[in-house]
């Protein structure tokens, strides 16, 4: 496998991989048996029905692309994100989750948890909650039971860029 030459994103690549990221834990959910909405409201993108404990989950799905150099960095969750999260809460009745995307080389990494185990997890300080992508920490997530998880290894096949030797030695004139 090679690796994948230096990426240049898009004007609007942060606002495609909210989407993206939004629509990732939609499909994932539903495939689950989660039923669930996009809702598009502030603070919270989705509304789901957890399966297993009848429980009404109200969803922020924060999502980050990253480039090779900052592949471990934190996601930060501003303080006024949780509490519009909580405001978006209350409205529709549903307990606050939050859902991580981060689109790091050639991983995608997915997790799921409560707000308040987010707040265990990640205690907030002046600038708000800090989502440590350390190599301790992914391990930590894995191995918690709060904390759902889903991981999608991607590799780049073919696509623009250099020519290959291949296409360079075809003899074409």
């Amino acid at each position: 496998m090679t690796s994948n030459p230096e990426i240049s994103k898009s004007s609007r690549h942060s606002k495609i991989t909210g989407d993206f990221a939004e629509r990732l834990v939609l499909y994932w959910l539903s495939k689950y048996g989660f039923e669930c909405a996009y809702v598009d409201h502030v603070g919270l993108d989705l509304i789901a029905r957890n399966p297993h404990t009848r429980e009404l989950m109200g969803i922020s799905v924060k999502s980050r692309s990253r480039i090779a150099q900052r592949e471990r960095a934190h996601v930060l969750f501003p303080t006024d994100n949780l509490d519009k999260l909580d405001g978006a809460c209350t409205a529709f009745g549903c307990k606050p989750y939050f859902a991580i995307v981060v689109d790091a080389g050639q991983t995608i990494t997915t997790f799921i948890l409560s707000k308040a185990h987010l707040l265990e997890l990640s205690p907030p300080g002046k600038a708000g909650t800090s989502w440590s992508m350390s190599e301790a920490s992914l391990e930590r997530y894995a191995s918690d039971s709060d904390v759902r998880m889903f991981r999608f290894t991607t590799e780049t096949v073919n696509w623009w860029g250099k020519p290959t030797e291949k296409l360079m030695t075809s003899g074409a004139a």
